[in-house]
């Protein structure tokens, strides 16, 4: 389906769900005004018993319409974000054999910026940062890269046997690759260089005492930084 077919398709499904919110907000407001005409003691003047209606019908509207918003606010995400998935067409059918290598390259490289997308979950909860596969860079072997900035890259390689998925550090300046098991990693790295300190050592504890030389090295860091700001 073209991006035009998606709008269209996007736009009337919002519509069908704002019509739905109104007329749940209309019952709400029809029910509370019934309601509220019928409660009101019938020896009160037919024009309090008609505003007490009236309050009783705007308070049923709001009542009914916050209910059904919570029912329709899933709805309502899938039409912001994904309602109809976004699906490139394929290319035409290769004609030689140098065309036909030419698009499976492309499409291995596609794959593995999207398998590298993906698999950041692990490292990267968000959803705007490592999890966007137009960022990554994917290569004909099914590694992706990741520009960070200038000379720091973060690399991905997957085990497809394993499903595992491995993320490494990698700079322009001789330094040791890193591997990568959570964004405090890369935070720490970034910041490190930004302030001239050596990065390293930069590996998780892991409860054995081995993380102690990481948590003091990333605390001295914050220090330096806060002070650096003060």
């Amino acid at each position: 389906m073209n991006a035009s077919l998606r709008q269209v398709a996007t736009t009337v499904a919002s519509s069908m769900i704002d019509g739905a919110s109104m007329v749940a907000a209309l019952i709400g407001g029809a029910t509370g005004a019934y309601l509220g005409y019928q409660i009101t003691p019938t020896s009160w003047a037919d024009s309090l018993r008609i505003t007490a209606a009236g309050a009783a019908a705007v308070f049923g509207a709001i009542a009914v319409d916050g209910l059904a918003e919570h029912a329709l606010a899933p709805l309502r995400r899938m039409t912001r974000v994904t309602f109809i998935p976004t699906r490139q067409s394929a290319p035409a059918p290769a004609a030689t054999l140098d065309e036909a290598l030419a698009q499976v390259i492309t499409a291995t490289e596609d794959d593995a910026a999207h398998r590298a997308a993906n698999g950041a979950f692990q490292i990267d909860g968000g959803d705007t940062f490592l999890r966007d596969a137009s960022r990554w860079r994917g290569y004909e072997n099914g590694e992706a890269s990741f520009y960070l900035a200038p000379g720091v890259v973060l690399h991905h390689r997957a085990e497809r046997d394993e499903y595992k998925h491995t993320f490494t550090l990698l700079t322009g300046d001789g330094e040791q690759p890193v591997r990568i098991t959570g964004m405090e990693q890369v935070r720490h790295h970034l910041a490190a260089r930004a302030a001239g300190l050596p990065a390293a050592p930069v590996t998780t504890g892991t409860g054995d005492g081995a993380g102690d030389e990481h948590r003091v090295s990333v605390a001295e860091l914050d220090d330096y930084l806060k002070a650096l700001e003060g």
